[in-house]
């Protein structure tokens, strides 16, 4: 018998839109209405609890780009850019 093991993807990602180049995660967090606050995310961040783009992220300051994802308690997110006319 032949057993095969698909790895989990999130079904969607939501859309985390920003003006700038770039956001930091701990406020990319923020914005998407993750947490409450810096520190709440930071704990969240330090307990290797947020991955960024497939790997576990320890670093509340990294840069997030357009195209960037970052993961939390199994949802994905997005990070793009918003592009005015």
């Amino acid at each position: 018998m032949k057993v095969s093991v698909k790895k989990k993807t999130p079904s969607h990602d939501i859309p985390v839109v920003i003006s700038t180049e770039f956001i930091k995660l701990q406020d990319a967090m923020k914005f998407a209405n993750i947490v409450y606050s810096g520190g709440e995310a930071k704990q969240l961040i330090l307990e290797e609890q947020v991955k960024v783009n497939g790997e576990v992220c320890t670093m509340r300051g990294k840069k997030l780009r357009p195209g960037d994802r970052f993961e939390f308690m199994g949802q994905s997110y997005l990070i793009s850019i918003h592009e005015s006319n």
